[in-house]
């Protein structure tokens, strides 16, 4: 047997966390993540740091695995994340597009149950995320906005912090599913 065999008959033989999943949770919970981003800081401004529908993207693809399916999910979190703000249609889709499908490429290379790396990973996606979305801000629609990447690193930090239970209880929620 070759390398691409090998990885054929493991692949086909893995089951991926995602096939468990309901339709309902697979939409449920991106509702859930964008509703709170878009509703919590207006009462609680500490909170506004926090990007729950970039979380739930990575998550995804993590334990989805195959990049076709995180790529369609991130452009509809995205997508709907844009629909709700007050920015142009399709920046958000466009930038969770290719975090879905660089996190599902990744989690192909790493143990993406370990929590360190997990917690690298999410640290890594926003400061993607982030910097990708200043990069078409200015771009497409050629407005200057300020990208302070102290700031982006300690908001990273706080949202890994926050990933890496919020995974948790996301694949206990698939368990149960």
């Amino acid at each position: 047997m070759n390398e691409f065999s090998e990885r054929l008959l493991s692949d086909a033989s893995r089951k991926t966390k995602t096939s468990r999943l309901g339709v309902i949770s697979l939409v449920l919970i991106p509702l859930i993540a964008i509703l709170f981003e878009v509703y919590v800081p207006r009462f609680i401004q500490q909170l506004s740091y926090l990007e729950l529908p970039l979380l739930i993207t990575v998550h995804f693809a993590l334990s989805g695995r195959h990049p076709i399916p995180s790529v369609l999910y991130g452009a509809a979190i995205g997508l709907a994340q844009d629909s709700l703000s007050h920015q142009p249609i399709g920046l958000y889709g466009i930038v969770k597009t290719l975090v879905g499908y660089f996190a599902s490429s990744v989690s192909l290379r790493f143990d993406v149950d370990n929590p360190f790396i997990t917690f690298v990973l999410a640290l890594f996606f926003y400061i993607f995320h982030q910097f990708f979305y200043w990069v078409l801000v200015r771009a497409l629609l050629g407005q200057v906005v300020a990208f302070d990447p102290q700031q982006t690193f300690i908001f990273g930090l706080l949202n890994a912090a926050v990933g890496v239970p919020l995974f948790k209880l996301l694949d206990k929620l698939e368990a149960a599913a």
